[in-house]
């Protein structure tokens, strides 16, 4: 035994990255194991409940994960954790949800179990008692078909998740219709769209770029009903338009928007997050949205965003089907379990990698930059409040050359500077002589600036963190970020994402962090590393002052 794993008891996997082995290893261990910490050598994952449930629901069981362990471990596997494998995972189906009509032929929710104690136990928690109603017989108790997802909550927390078998209200017929001239879906947006509608609702993940916005387009031809589609900003609304008109048999009058801006409800409407969580005096004002028609299909882009309000208005939508779009599911409030029992467990999931190789995205070269503080600043951070050193690394005046540099380095090619602190990018904005978007650039402004990008009349945008999500930018190649959102690795997903789209001549990507040396923003950045080296990607580290010995066309690690 050879093997690149370490398992052990504790339910922890030590990965040895450079074994000839590691990459097999980690695309046989990914769909049921996290991980936690990326440092150069070893790799460190946890086996989870929910990893193992995310796993058994779509389609793997516990031999699989067992036969992987084994397969790839260097040492004897502890005995009782592939018992707890084998037993966590056998929780999950225990208890089904499920309809089946009353002695007047009228349908009921039910809930019903394979295993009378797991039953009995259950129903003792305050918390689920309310839930369900009048026992049928000893396998089998009512549910209220309000607590639906509420219930499927509440199961998960004290550890026996239901399989949701209950099925779909059918919606409101409408019918659409993939235009496939000169294109198709790619086989894995196909196995996406396919894993989705027979799991019935659930969560597909594909890397930034790997065209998540045709998966959705695919599920909904599959359905062919009224969809809502609710996305993370106007920009990102109008783009969802822009593409469905230009893929599907969909035109302009049956698609609507539901934004600040305006208030359309049409077979198909996109409506914003923000828009459905805005509080007049203590009430959601616009969830009538959601009664506001019979939806076949409720879709939500970049998922792993969600917001509290949302997850509870998604508790009451448990009738309709149900798909989440994300580039991860990593959610730093640790809300992966809500994900799971009301969207739907992961039903596809593609490395990027794969994907990479495949030559749907480009390859990524990243590379951390660190600058030293001057000694003046060094002694400025080491007294300055804890809430406010994040900031003051962040936006320390020693990263503008470098960004200057790494510009120049890169002139001609489309650039992005992306960043958290508004004074930090108009100070950047106006040294590079660029344009910034913020929150505060209005919707049109942002559609021209990103239209001049595209089209290639301008090469350098400063964009602040509304850049990050569900922005189509292809012909970006570089990227460049100097700060961020404290440690988010889903924000660094993200922005490596806004340059991953394929490029016609085959280019390289290039992602570079620049991080204050010695303060809480390298710590943040080796943070934020973790799902991206999960991913495969490395980070190279350099000095600002070995900027220039940087291969120009560096091999991608």
């Amino acid at each position: 035994m050879n093997g690149p794993l370490i398992v052990q008891s504790d339910k922890t996997l030590l990965l040895e990255v450079d074994h000839p082995d590691a990459e097999a290893a980690r695309r046989d261990i990914a769909p049921f194991a996290e991980l936690e910490r990326a440092p150069e050598h070893i790799h460190t994952y946890r086996v989870t409940p929910l990893g193992l449930w995310n796993a058994r629901a779509a389609g793997h069981d516990a031999e699989q994960v067992v036969h992987a362990l084994l397969t790839h471990s260097r040492y004897p596997v502890p005995q009782p954790l592939l018992v707890d494998v084998a037993e966590t995972m056998d929780r999950y189906g225990r208890l089904t949800l499920l309809k089946e009509p009353d002695e007047a032929g009228v349908p009921r929710l039910l809930l019903r179990t394979t295993d009378r104690a797991v039953l009995a136990e259950i129903l003792r928690h305050k918390k689920i008692r309310p839930l369900v109603g009048d026992r049928v017989d000893d396998d089998t108790v009512v549910v209220h078909p309000s607590e639906r997802g509420h219930l499927k909550q509440e199961l998960l927390k004290v550890g026996w998740p239901a399989e949701d078998l209950a099925g779909y209200v059918d919606g409101e017929k409408h019918p659409i219709d993939l235009h496939e001239d000169g294109w198709s879906l790619r086989p894995y947006q196909q196995q996406a769209v396919n894993g989705f509608w027979d799991g019935g609702s659930g969560v597909v993940v594909l890397p930034c770029g790997a065209g998540k916005t045709l998966v959705g387009a695919g599920a909904m031809a599959r359905s062919g009903t009224t969809t809502l589609i609710l996305v993370t900003n106007t920009v990102s609304a109008r783009q969802w338009r822009d593409e469905l008109l230009r893929r599907t048999s969909l035109t302009e009058e049956e698609i609507g928007e539901y934004s600040g801006a305006r208030k359309e409800i049409r077979p198909v409407t996109i409506a914003t997050y923000q828009v459905l969580t805005t509080r007049r005096k203590g009430v959601y004002t616009h969830l009538d949205l959601l009664d506001a028609r019979d939806w076949g299909l409720v879709l939500y882009d970049e998922v792993h965003l969600l917001p509290a309000p949302i997850f509870r208005m998604t508790a009451d939508l448990q009738a309709r089907r149900r798909l989440g779009l994300t580039a991860t599911l990593v959610r730093e409030d640790g809300r992966e379990s809500d994900v799971f029992s009301l969207i739907g467990p992961k039903r596809f999931d593609a490395p990027w990698k794969d994907i990479e190789a495949q030559g749907w995205i480009a390859p990524a070269d990243c590379v951390e930059v660190r600058v030293s503080l001057p000694e003046p600043m060094r002694m400025a951070y080491a007294v300055a409040e804890p809430d406010e050193r994040y900031r003051f690394a962040s936006c320390a005046p020693a990263k503008d050359e470098v960004v200057r540099r790494l510009v120049a380095r890169h002139r001609g090619e489309p650039t992005l500077v992306i960043g958290q602190y508004l004074d930090q990018l108009d100070q950047l904005a106006s040294t590079l002589d660029a344009p910034l978007i913020t929150g505060e650039t209005t919707v049109t402004q942002r559609q021209e600036l990103f239209r001049q990008f595209r089209e290639g009349e301008i090469t350098l945008l400063v964009v602040s963190k509304v850049a990050n999500f569900s922005i189509d930018l292809p012909e970006a190649s570089v990227a460049i970020q100097v700060s961020g959102t404290f440690g988010s690795r889903q924000e660094e997903a993200q922005r490596l994402g806004r340059v991953l789209r394929p490029k016609g001549d085959g280019r390289t990507a290039h992602f570079y962090t620049v991080v204050s040396r010695d303060t809480v923003d390298a710590e943040f950045a080796a943070h934020r590393q973790r799902f991206l080296a999960e991913q495969g990607y490395a980070y190279r580290i350099v000095d600002a002052d070995d900027l220039d010995s940087l291969d120009p066309t560096p091999t991608v690690g």
